[in-house]
């Protein structure tokens, strides 16, 4: 495996060349050109399997507003052209309806978000609004036989449709602004927002009219008030992935917690059938009290896929695929001898194998996993020479072609179709021309021996053809459990930091994915252990592998978990860098135990038990009993709406600072979560950092 993997690194730094063309003169690649840059979103097939239809979201390079549009292109290839173009908003998440005869999609032309469709019989057709809503639609699932809907979006739990006039608790007092929660609730803020007592995401099903709308009266998959109380998909990044109609069209699978005060704590989302006959739904998974994910039926309607970790409370735990036999009743754990974390189900048409996604060493290819035997084939997707990178919403075709998006290190996600055993071919260049015109990047991957003796991954990343010394930065990933993968980041982006005139190294340390389960679950319990020990030895097998990267200026710079062994680094690694740059990182694990949202997260990383029961797991790998060892410059990010590490989070880290006198800046953010998503903050935000790292390793000062 080793040596597989490394020749595909090698590969992708020889085919950078190739797929992105040094033209007589580049530039380097700015903050500007990152937000600008057009964005891919999941493909939608015809049923013949001769039309691609995918979001394309288009940023004003001068307001900086961004529209989604749809664009329709041969499947055998050829010109990508815009299509539906309404003419004051815009258009996402298409999907074509069974027969092939219109083409849906979502839209806020009315003033809310709704489904809309073409009718793609008559070329000449204007798009048609299909619902009318008084809730914004979030999402849509057409049924197998094109005759009803699934819709989706917040509403109050007692509302019978997405056509309510009132909603939430409407027991709530008045007359103020204050909300009451009252003893036994459940999430009272989540990610970025507070909670509306007794409102939460519902799906309901609907008729499709002869002419395409929406009609009739809805039957809500969570069946009358008292049967089920949650979120639906679940929030904070649920979506479509939760919810899959049943071959027949008579029953609908999703994925759902139970909203009660004991939701902060769990991890035990459960799938359940929804029989749409005005019965209450039934809970498929009631034996696990872990998560239960990703339910997908089989075209032929036999079986039901999802997928499902073991530990309670546990949210990176591996995901198995599971198989339920619809007729039989008999369950089975497909994938348990294979020790990879599926992020992605998609079934063959013939319903004998499912195409799944999961991230394996620094790649996420596709893998093909036969229904039968269960075994698993890692399948090779990618244009020819190019590493697979990152391989995401996946569409196999009933001639055994795949239509997926793919994105790497190198350039944002496109369209692309492969045949089995043939190289892909790309059917979107959305940003073809964009990227030839820029600098393009070397991408290098290493192991070395890290903590414990374990191989461990990492990347280097540099501007092509870059002459002489480079400063350092490393970059260190959040999560914990995640990776720096070969993939496109619209926020933490390799290629623009190389852009800058540096090297980029990022490190796999223990806890990160991609490399088994036990791996992964190496940080337990040990945020400040091993990680660090591989950080370390990382870095230093960088700069020996490659001259030319100047290992006397170095700065690190991380976010979330990223952000925390920043704070952690000011204490136990003091001497070896210039500068820091923490991004909504943890500060202090006594006030994060008691003021984030999901406390499962919390109290499993620390050994299971709130801080009451065990300070000392806390403590232990607490940056704020080292506040004395403080030394390196640092830059601290935070978003006002961040719930998941709050904002006085990053107050501490920037006061401790200013008390002990090391240099330092504050960059707060009033309308920003845990991350940064609005344009025009994003520049902000690469100005500020570029300004900083320049401070300190190229200013001399």
């Amino acid at each position: 495996m080793k040596h597989i993997t490394t020749a595909l690194g090698a590969l992708t730094i020889a085919l950078t060349f190739t797929a992105l063309p040094a033209m007589a003169e580049t530039r380097p690649m700015n903050a500007q050109d990152l937000v600008t840059l057009k964005r891919i979103g999941a493909p939608a097939v015809s049923p013949d399997g001769q039309t691609v239809v995918f979001q394309q979201t288009d940023t004003d390079p001068a307001s900086y507003k961004r529209t989604p549009g749809l664009w329709r292109v041969p499947a055998g290839g050829g010109t990508a052209v815009r299509i539906a173009d309404l003419p004051d908003a815009g258009e996402s998440a298409p999907a074509f309806s069974p027969d092939g005869q219109r083409l849906y999609f979502l839209s806020g032309q009315s003033g809310t978000d709704q489904l809309w469709f073409l009718d793609l019989t008559n070329p000449a057709a204007a798009p048609v609004q299909a619902s009318t809503f008084k809730a914004d639609v979030a999402g849509y699932l057409l049924s197998p036989d094109g005759r009803r809907v699934l819709v989706w979006g917040d509403v109050a739990r007692d509302c019978p449709t997405l056509d309510c006039d009132a909603g939430g608790d409407t027991s709530q007092p008045g007359p103020g602004t204050g909300r009451l929660y009252r003893d036994g609730t459940g999430f009272v803020r989540h990610w970025d927002s507070w909670e509306t007592p007794g409102t939460y995401s519902r799906a309901f099903a609907l008729t499709l009219g002869t002419d395409g709308r929406v009609t009739g009266d809805a039957t809500a998959l969570d069946g009358p008030p008292g049967t089920l109380t949650g979120d639906t998909p679940s929030k904070p990044m649920g979506g479509a992935e939760e919810i899959a109609w049943q071959a027949d069209s008579r029953g609908a699978f999703f994925a759902a917690r139970q909203a009660d005060r004991h939701e902060p704590l769990s991890t035990n989302l459960d799938i359940w059938h929804a029989p749409l006959d005005g019965t209450a739904p039934h809970n498929l998974t009631a034996d696990n009290k872990a998560t239960d994910t990703l339910p997908a039926a089989s075209p032929d309607g036999k079986w039901l896929a999802w997928a499902a970790m073991e530990r309670p409370g546990y949210e990176a735990d591996r995901l198995i695929v599971q198989l339920l036999n619809l007729k039989t009743g008999q369950k089975r754990a497909l994938t348990a001898g294979w020790d990879r974390s599926v992020s992605s189900l998609a079934w063959t048409p013939d319903s004998r194998a499912l195409i799944a996604t999961a991230q394996d060493v620094l790649d996420t290819p596709a893998f093909r996993i036969d229904i039968a035997s269960g075994r698993v084939e890692r399948l090779k997707l990618a244009p020819k020479g190019l590493a697979e990178a990152h391989v995401a919403n996946v569409v196999p075709l009933k001639d055994g072609r795949i239509v997926f998006t793919r994105d790497a290190i190198a350039g944002p996600a496109e369209v692309l179709i492969a045949a089995r055993g043939k190289p892909a071919t790309a059917l979107s260049r959305a940003n073809a021309d964009a990227l030839t015109a820029l600098t393009p990047v070397e991408s290098t991957r290493f192991s070395f021996a890290g903590a414990q003796g374990a191989t461990v991954w990492g990347q280097i990343h540099k501007p092509a053809g870059a002459a002489g010394k480079l400063p350092v930065l490393l970059f260190v990933h959040g999560g914990p459990q995640g990776s720096y993968n070969d993939s496109w980041s619209s926020r933490w982006n390799p290629r623009l930091f190389a852009a800058q005139g540096y090297a980029v190294v990022s490190v796999d340390f223990h806890g990160s994915t991609g490399y088994g389960q036990a791996f992964t679950d190496a940080i337990n319990r040990d945020w400040g252990g091993k990680p660090l020990e591989d950080l370390k030895q990382g870095l230093d097998a960088a700069l020996a592998r490659d001259s030319a990267l100047d290992g006397t200026r170095t700065c690190a710079l991380g976010a979330s978990y990223g952000g925390y062994m920043m704070n952690w680094i000011q204490s136990e690694w003091a001497d070896r860098f210039q500068c820091l740059v923490n991004h909504n990182g943890v500060f202090d694990n006594r006030g994060m135990a008691y003021s984030t949202e999901e406390l499962w997260f919390t109290e499993w990383e620390h050994g299971g038990k709130p801080y009451h029961e065990a300070p000392d797991e806390y403590e232990k790998w607490n940056p704020a009993s080292r506040v004395a060892q403080w030394q390196t410059p640092m830059l601290v990010v935070l978003g006002e709406k961040d719930y998941r590490i709050p904002y006085s989070q990053g107050l501490g880290a920037f006061t401790a600072l200013q008390r002990k006198g090391v240099p330092a800046e504050l960059l707060v953010f009033p309308d920003e979560n845990h991350w940064v998503l609005k344009p025009k903050n994003s520049l902000q935000w690469h100005q500020t950092v570029f300004s900083w790292l320049d401070r300190w390793l190229k200013s001399g000062k």
